[in-house]
């Protein structure tokens, strides 16, 4: 008769994440600090505004998400986010419904709005 054996990943291993039901991962771009206004004000990152939304860049999807795949630009409220670190970065989960646009080079559209 054998025994199964369990192994025990040590916190040293990297183990492969899988993203579930309608979850996905974003990273932030750490170029967003600073903005630079359209008449060329440059405004620092330390200024609050009320209700601004944020862009970031999809990493990793669950397998029930439709409207965005991994590389596109999603656009969410801070407010609906949960912060994560994987292998030392920072990430955000979000709910697909937390999503309010998706920009990726695949839709097609006339809205006459481009990144």
């Amino acid at each position: 008769m054998t025994v199964p054996c369990r192994v025990v990943a040590s916190e040293d291993e990297k183990l492969p994440i899988k993203m579930l039901n309608d979850r996905l991962l974003v990273r932030i771009p750490e170029k967003d600090g600073e903005r630079l206004s359209t008449g060329g004000i440059l405004i620092p990152a330390t200024a609050q505004i009320s209700k601004r939304l944020v862009w970031a860049e999809v990493v990793a999807v669950g397998q029930n998400v439709r409207s965005a795949e991994i590389g596109d630009r999603v656009l969410f409220s801070p407010d609906d986010r949960y912060e994560v670190e994987v292998g030392g970065s920072d990430y955000i989960m979000l709910r697909e419904r937390d999503i309010h646009a998706v920009a990726a080079s695949r839709i097609e559209t006339n809205t006459g709005l481009y990144l």
